[in-house]
């Protein structure tokens, strides 16, 4: 019989813990989670200070039932949660719905699940860090609190099953703050202009481009200012003035934090950071591999930390000098950024065995699997290699009172690029010859001017929402893929080809919460929160009166809520479209999805139809309603009523006023005016309509 009992979270965590440890210990899982706030009512009591109620989730008695038999046969239970708040917190509920003995109860934690790390966390166990589970059980608290206490509010208002969230919220605001960046986006025009020249002695020309005009920086704004400039250089002959060669370095890239390693999964191998986390908990917690059993292939998943162990580091960096040769192992550790909030509690995510290469173990993973632990093996080496070095060229050309210059680099040195290429880099399509002096002779093929617009700010991607989250302060790295995951299911956000783009019903969300709760999607607020949960994890800041601090200006918001709603007219909105199957006027309901028709005489008539909102301008290709439209995952657009029919579409409202100077269709961008017509690029202030 075992003396020791081992309890971790997942059955592939223990079948790999198993192997370690000796016959006298045994390992079970407890699935997760045994003990939760209840979903009928809000389980948190504000009379007695606050005081939550767990109660055993639906479906884990028979769990509990095989845990306490296990733990009446051993002589001492080790809770092995993963090593972070979440996982002290199931540890504390374990030690609570088990009703563990104090006295032959330890807490261990590992970064790696490796043999030796297992059997050191034993020789390490300690008691469970209250510090750490009143951490978690705050933000639970306070999570409960913003969502049962506003998510009533939201269903009055809407009438439908929505809810808020303390940390959703605020990315949904994010969001919505991107887009109406870029709905009131207008592009400006520019020019560039490029000359093409002969360079004695070379087959291909050289590109150059227009830089200064008697030493000040040219910007072109028109076709007209083109063409003066142009006619000023027609007939100019070209010089070289000075060549300037050098070198530059690229710095290796740090190893993976779970934010940096969502991003670059997003980009690189185009994973939802959903199932990014996913694939990394599998492995984590083991692998079957053929010929080695089963086998933990990284280090804990969620960390915001990229310290690693000397261990680790002398081992990539023997293997670095084997494959590789001394000349491309680093000198020294690179470090983050100055001012980056890094709770360095867990290493940086990384392999735990250099012998398991990713050559060695892709048979024994599925592609996606093999696809990720080749992206973080790569990192981590790519971490301890020297730097990438470039052979730069510069060339000043003069014509004129004109300057043109042109650059090129040259990779001379791969280092951490033998093995990691950041998407970002970019080849150089114009290649300097080698042989060009500040004599080569210069002749004039052609000039090539090209017009430009200015780009709004991009849309937001999983990726880069989660770097503007982790930049801020908002969320730790076990939140960031739920919440990104909660506002996707709840239909408040879409996306469209890695694009995130909001909704109706998360504008009607988020314009809620920004006029009556204007606190909860503060972004100051929300990262001030988060610094001090890390408080209360270090035992520097009682929960409790964080929570007495924060529940009554929830409380008054709600209550003032309230009062404004009691105003709000809840009737359904009669359209003008009669039903074709019994003649009744329609009325406009909200779904999941947005606004549909339903018949008034439900349920004796049962029929719905969709609802296409009339925006008052007429198609300026048939002459038929403009209405508001979506697409299948519904992103709201402007196209005609006679879809498919005229295949007319707009991103941006339409103005019932014509183009003044074309007669074309107008579109709002923001507080202006646009024609639509890019040709035409008419602009102007629409405050006044």
């Amino acid at each position: 019989m075992a003396k020791y009992l081992v309890i971790v979270e997942s059955p592939a965590k223990a079948k790999t813990i198993n192997k370690f440890l000796g016959k006298n210990y045994h390992v079970v899982a407890s699935n997760g989670h045994v003990r939760d706030l209840p979903k009928s009512q809000i389980g948190i009591d504000p009379e007695h200070d606050f005081e939550p109620k767990y109660i055993t989730i639906r479906g884990k008695g028979d769990i509990l039932a095989m845990l306490r038999k296990e733990v009446k046969k051993a002589d001492k239970v080790y809770l092995a949660t993963d090593p972070d708040r979440e996982g002290e917190a199931i540890s504390w509920h374990l030690a609570e719905a088990l009703k563990l003995d104090k006295n032959t109860t330890s807490r261990i934690t590992f970064n790696e699940i490796t043999k030796g790390a297992v059997k050191q966390s034993i020789k390490q166990a300690r008691d469970i860090d209250m510090n750490l589970v009143n951490a978690q059980q705050t933000r639970r608290i306070l999570d409960r609190l913003v969502g049962y206490l506003i998510s009533p509010i939201l269903w009055k208002k809407v009438k439908r099953g929505l809810s808020a969230g303390r940390v959703q919220s605020v990315a949904l605001r994010l969001i919505c703050d991107r887009e109406q960046e870029i709905d009131a986006f207008i592009p400006e025009e520019y020019w560039t202009l490029d000359v093409l020249l002969d360079v004695e002695g070379e087959r291909k020309p050289l590109t150059v481009r227009l830089d200064t005009h008697q030493g000040e920086k040219v910007e072109i704004h028109s076709a007209e200012e083109m063409d003066r400039i142009l006619k000023d250089l027609e007939g100019s002959s070209y010089r070289i003035e000075e060549i300037r060669r050098g070198e530059r370095s690229r710095k290796c890239p740090l190893p993976f934090t779970t934010s940096t390693l969502q991003q670059e999964a997003s980009k690189k191998l185009n994973f939802s950071t959903q199932k990014t986390m996913r694939l990394a908990q599998q492995l984590y917690e083991g692998v079957e591999v053929k010929g080695s059993g089963t086998i933990g292939l990284i280090t804990y998943l969620r960390t915001d930390s990229v310290r690693v162990s000397e261990e680790a580091d002398a081992n990539v960096r023997a293997y670095i000098e084997r494959q590789f040769g001394s000349n491309y192992v680093a000198d020294g550790n690179r470090k983050a950024d100055a001012g980056h909030k890094i709770q360095d509690a867990h290493e940086a995510i990384r392999p735990t065995y250099m012998d398991m290469t990713p050559d060695k173990v892709k048979d024994s993973l599925s592609r996606d699997l093999y696809r990720l632990y080749q992206l973080i093996w790569n990192r981590f080496v790519a971490s301890r290699m020297q730097d990438a070095l470039y052979e730069t060229t510069s060339i000043q050309i003069a014509a004129g009172d004109y300057t043109f210059s042109v650059s090129a680099s040259r990779l001379v040195f791969e280092g951490f690029m033998a093995v990691y290429r950041p998407d970002e880099e970019k080849t150089e399509n114009n290649v300097l010859a080698g042989k060009i002096t500040e004599n080569s002779s210069l002749s004039f093929d052609s000039f090539d001017p090209r017009q430009h617009f200015t780009q709004p700010p991009a849309h937001y991607t999983e990726a880069s929402l989660v770097r503007t989250m982790e930049e801020l302060g908002i969320g730790r790295p076990s939140t960031y893929s739920p919440t990104i995951s909660t506002i996707l299911a709840r239909h408040y956000i879409t996306k469209e080809n890695k694009n995130l783009y909001v909704t109706d019903l998360g504008e009607v969300v988020n314009n809620l919460m920004m006029q009556s709760f204007p606190s909860i999607v503060n972004t100051d607020f929300t990262a001030n929160m988060e610094l001090l949960l890390d408080k209360v994890g270090e035992g520097a800041v009682d929960y409790k009166t964080l929570v007495r601090n924060f529940y009554p200006d929830l409380k008054t918001a709600v209550d003032n809520a309230e009062k404004e709603l009691e105003h709000v007219s809840l009737e359904d909105e009669v359209s003008d479209v009669p039903c074709d199957k019994c003649g009744r006027l329609m009325v406009i309901k909200y779904g999941p999805h947005g606004k549909f028709l339903a018949c008034p005489g439900f349920p004796e008539c049962r029929n719905t139809m969709t609802y296409y909102e009339k925006t008052g301008v007429m198609c300026p290709k048939c002459g038929k309603d403009i209405v508001i439209r979506k697409t299948k995952k519904g992103r709201r657009y402007y196209g005609c009523i006679d879809n498919p029919a005229c295949d007319f579409m707009s991103w941006q409202r339409p103005s019932a006023e014509k183009c003044p100077r074309c007669q074309g269709l107008m579109v709002h961008k923001g507080s202006k005016l646009v024609c639509i017509d890019p040709g035409c690029g008419f602009v102007k202030d629409a405050s006044a309509e």
